[in-house]
């Protein structure tokens, strides 16, 4: 073999070994992670642009459901788990208070919708979501759970998804939400009235709660702007502090939610809520590539509502947030 030849084919075999390596590369779609690479080089943040309700009645009619548009960006659409009887610790938990699965759809200036949410699920079901979320594209980002010892099993998995139609991905986690007891949609009655000291926590928390459904509830929103795929991530997508109270008699409350933190912010966060005699449930991510980088810490207590807000107090302000609008 001469050595012309041997160069020739020594070339066209790297040639080869490079279109086969290109192969390997996932697809970008609805669940993709590749697409903040590609964009990584071409400016700032994309920010969302708004919306009506009109612009998401696809995606409602995929569902099966009506949502409810935030700030005129995030059309955020609940699936309750009324149908489940879960008790942890003695306290029969209601829908509103740790079971309430969502998705949350932002359109982009590109053109692009994200999606955002988080499924709640029994042990049994899991493996079926699973099974259907990966079927159709969509990107599962955390399984965990929310809640100390409690019966039945139940899991929450955290999903995301990208591309240009909202329907189809709307239509994908339908297919998800089919394969579990989930049961449709209600009209929701007028909230009852809390048995809480509301006025005293609100006081405690400095910010205003809300009744939702008979749960007290506060959200606190990140000072930074936070992104994924260097999409801006706004606080109804799922980015935010929330703290629920569900009111167990004579003004006590149990306390669920989850802190959202950077690294820096997490030990202090532990610390003021085991100084106030609150339990730390679960420290995991939500999402696969936020930045800042963020970790959620779900927690657990029943007590005096204004003596739990006290102390939650302390761990709202060792975090960068700030009561959202």
């Amino acid at each position: 073999m001469t050595r012309c030849r041997l160069v020739r084919m020594l070339t066209a075999m790297g040639v080869l070994i490079v279109l086969l390596a290109g192969c390997g590369r996932p697809a970008l779609g609805a669940g993709g992670d590749t697409q903040g690479d590609e964009h990584a080089e071409h400016g700032g943040p994309i920010q969302p642009v708004k919306t009506t309700e009109a612009d998401w009645r696809g995606v409602a009619g995929a569902l099966g459901r009506m949502g409810t548009l935030w700030g005129e960006t995030v059309y955020r659409v609940g699936f309750p788990r009324r149908d489940l009887t879960v008790t942890s610790r003695g306290v029969r938990i209601k829908a509103g208070f740790a079971l309430g699965s969502y998705a949350a759809f932002v359109r982009y200036r590109d053109g692009e919708t994200m999606v955002m949410g988080d499924l709640v699920v029994t042990e049994d079901e899991l493996p079926k979501v699973t099974d259907a979320l990966q079927h159709n594209g969509i990107s599962q980002t955390a399984v965990h759970k929310h809640l100390l010892a409690h019966e039945p099993p139940v899991w929450w998995t955290h999903i995301h998804a990208e591309g240009r139609e909202p329907v189809t991905i709307a239509r994908a986690i339908r297919a998800a939400l089919d394969v579990t007891a989930t049961p449709p949609p209600v009209t929701p009655p007028p909230p009852p009235p809390l048995d809480l000291d509301t006025a005293g926590i609100d006081a405690a928390l400095g910010a205003a709660g809300t009744n939702d459904g008979g749960i007290y509830k506060f959200s606190f929103a990140r000072k930074e702007t936070v992104t994924s795929h260097r999409r801006v991530l706004l606080p109804a997508m799922g980015v935010s502090t929330g703290l629920n109270f569900q009111p167990t008699g004579g003004r006590k409350a149990a306390i669920n939610g989850d802190f959202v933190m950077t690294e820096s912010e997490v030990q202090h966060v532990i610390q003021a809520l085991r100084a106030g005699g609150i339990e730390i449930v679960e420290l995991h991510n939500h999402a696969l590539n936020d930045q800042p980088r963020l970790f959620y810490l779900h927690f657990w207590a029943v007590g005096d509502g204004v003596t739990l807000a006290k102390a939650l107090r302390v761990a709202v302000d060792s975090h960068n947030v700030q009561p959202a609008s």
